[in-house]
């Protein structure tokens, strides 16, 4: 059994040969890379990525992030097109094939049938003399001094290496496409990162009661309001304006410094200057108001108008925090 250090220093060499094999990448971006990143902007079909083992898991990776950053892609396993998955390539199609030694069986089989298409083959490859990047129109060069691994056989710094390349393809295709976040928000509907970019304050605060009361109304009918909504607060309304809000901790700050509470409204005990955000604003931005001012909900504004309450639950029931 190794010991609590010996752990520490195994991860941490491993750490540090994947992070010298990053580095080692940044003189790899040749023209044969900037020659991709025109091709694939230009491009009308799709890139398909394909490999064989470990490598097939990193394409995937890479067809998960080139298709939800804008950039039409699908998955082929190596050894399924070779027998009858080949169909999926059409003739305005770009094809990147993975693979760290780039003579594997399943690729040597492969590549002659993929040059018998029109579409271009890109070799995102460990071996640059290798049958895989001799037949190739582009390289990719993803070559490691060796693995992680202390054999030098689990694939670790040549799968990451192999990641962080589709990374760097990926990103600079969002970039050159000025992919914005609104465009980011439409691939990612259903999840959080999504809901970051397009739920609205009005989304949230209209599952929510508009509690309100008016200045003079007394602390039982405040007291009532809060209790009844179960939103810690609740707004004072003058008319159609704003005037205060009233939160739970306001009320117990009543009940600390006054003993006759019979005579009291709602403008002795409301503050005065409350946080408000408009209904059309991000809810993410709701959130960093409340971070913010150290607070849990938010008066909600529309046309400058009392319009309801976000409250932190609403955001964390949302997935937004």
């Amino acid at each position: 059994m190794k010991s609590n250090s010996e752990i520490k220093n195994i991860a941490t060499n491993v750490l540090k040969q994947e992070s010298d094999a990053l580095n080692n990448l940044i003189k790899r971006i040749d023209s044969d890379f900037i020659a991709v990143v025109h091709d694939i902007l230009t491009l009308r079909g799709r890139v398909i990525v394909t490999g064989v083992g470990k490598s097939a898991i990193i394409a995937q990776k890479i067809v998960a992030t080139l298709n939800s950053t804008g950039t039409p892609a699908i998955f082929m396993h190596a050894a399924d097109a070779i027998h009858g998955d080949l169909g999926i390539i059409q003739q305005d199609d770009l094809v990147i094939a993975v693979s760290k030694s780039g003579n594997t069986p399943e690729i040597k089989v492969l590549v002659p049938l993929l040059r018998q298409t029109s579409s271009r083959l890109v070799a995102l490859v460990g071996n640059t003399q290798s049958y895989l990047a001799d037949h190739a129109d582009y390289i990719l060069d993803t070559t490691v001094e060796k693995e992680a691994c202390p054999h030098n056989l689990a694939p670790t710094t040549s799968t990451t290496a192999q990641l962080a390349m589709g990374d760097a393809l990926a990103i600079c295709l969002l970039e050159c496409r000025q992919f914005s976040d609104r465009d980011f928000a439409r691939y990612h509907p259903g999840g959080a990162l999504g809901k970051r970019l397009y739920l609205k304050v009005s989304d949230l605060a209209a599952q929510n009661s508009k509690p309100s009361v008016q200045p003079e109304a007394p602390v039982q009918e405040v007291i009532v309001s809060i209790t009844k909504h179960r939103l810690g607060a609740v707004a004072v309304v003058d008319g159609t304006q704003l005037a205060g809000i009233i939160t739970d901790g306001d009320i117990r700050r009543m009940l600390e410094n006054h003993t006759q509470i019979g005579q009291l409204t709602a403008k002795d005990i409301m503050g005065r200057t409350p946080k408000t955000i408009d209904r059309n604003e991000l809810a993410v931005q709701a959130f960093d108001m409340m971070r913010k001012h150290n607070i849990t909900q938010l008066l909600v504004l529309h046309n400058q108008s009392y319009d309801g309450i976000i409250h932190l639950h609403d955001l964390l029931k949302e997935g937004i925090i």
